[in-house]
């Protein structure tokens, strides 16, 4: 009887290990090797200006960075030691700051983000998210513990960022969620799931709401709209601050000449409808002719920082 069991037993074991040891290296292929885990201690993870500010702003950079060869084999993830890779992400670091910060204390972390190359498959750029989204948490909370103080804060993304923003607000307790002057999830989507799961996002309705996620996606038409942004339910307009279809004029300034478009959010796809740009060029491996997911930034910073600067005013108002 030991002897048939053994005989039934071994093979369905062996059968379990296999199926377990083929899923894991699936994982691995697609995630490849891991570069070396951030330490937050460390002040060459950062990058930090403080000005004395009453409030911060806690900032995530977008996808910065391609594949790389590592040890031999491909690597879908920055390495944040490496210092050719940094460059083009303290490039966005710097260039926000001088955008948006103005009297904001400005905090903002190097991490393992996912290379651009990867968002040509979606389900691949997604297995590989864990590992960004849980190096932006450890920063947030080594940020909480370190370098807040105490103060209001606004915390804002673009993009890979802004879908990192997103979960660290998900999941926010309520003693640190009342400080929170904002979020600004830019360039990525707030699905109806999140709304229904995550109390903690509120969809912003006006110029000067506070404890609010601000949200929104600019294309020509809906027919230029990219998967990271599909079946988005948030869209509040940059420039007037409206959640309706009224239009706003605005100046997208340029270093040669400045342009005047115009901007709307369409109720129905919940896009920001930008109107009159001449679109030039089309951002590399997830764009598409009409789509504006690489101006979000460009567009609308002297409406954001100020927008920002208000919702900091009416905070310490209420407060």
């Amino acid at each position: 009887m030991t002897k048939i069991r053994n005989h039934i037993v071994v093979p369905i074991a062996l059968s379990i290990i296999l199926i377990i040891s083929s899923w894991n290296n699936g994982l691995d292929s697609v995630v490849g090797p891991i570069p070396q885990r951030p330490s937050y201690d460390n002040p060459s993870m950062w990058y930090i200006q403080s000005r004395g500010g009453e409030a911060d702003l806690f900032y995530i950079i977008s996808t910065e960075t391609g594949d790389h060869m590592m040890g031999g084999d491909t690597c879908h993830l920055a390495d944040i030691y490496n210092m050719e890779l940094r460059k083009p992400m303290q490039k966005e670091m710097t260039a926000v700051d001088s955008f948006y910060s103005d009297k904001l204390n400005y905090f903002s972390p190097y991490y393992r983000q996912v290379s651009m190359d990867s968002w040509a498959d979606s389900e691949k750029a997604f297995a590989r998210l864990p590992i960004t989204v849980s190096d932006v948490k450890r920063s947030w909370q080594y940020y909480l513990e370190h370098f807040n103080q105490g103060r209001p804060f606004i915390i804002a993304g673009f993009s890979q960022g802004a879908l990192a923003a997103l979960e660290i607000v998900k999941h926010m307790p309520d003693s640190v969620m009342k400080r929170m002057v904002a979020a600004y999830v830019i360039g990525y989507k707030v699905g109806q799931e999140d709304l229904d799961s995550f109390p903690n996002i509120r969809l912003a309705q006006g110029a000067t709401d506070t404890g609010v996620t601000i949200s929104f996606n600019s294309v020509k038409s809906p027919e230029s709209i990219l998967y990271i942004s599909k079946n988005t339910k948030a869209c509040i307009n940059p420039v007037n601050w409206r959640t309706d279809s009224v239009r706003t004029q605005f100046v997208l300034y340029g270093r040669k000449k400045n342009d005047t478009l115009s901007v709307h959010c369409d109720p129905k796809s919940r896009h920001i409808i930008v109107e009159g740009y001449q679109q030039k060029n089309i951002m590399p491996i997830i764009g598409c002719r009409g789509n504006y997911h690489d101006m979000e930034l460009k567009f609308y910073y002297p409406y954001i920082r100020r927008n920002m600067a208000d919702r900091v005013a009416a905070f310490m108002k209420r407060e």
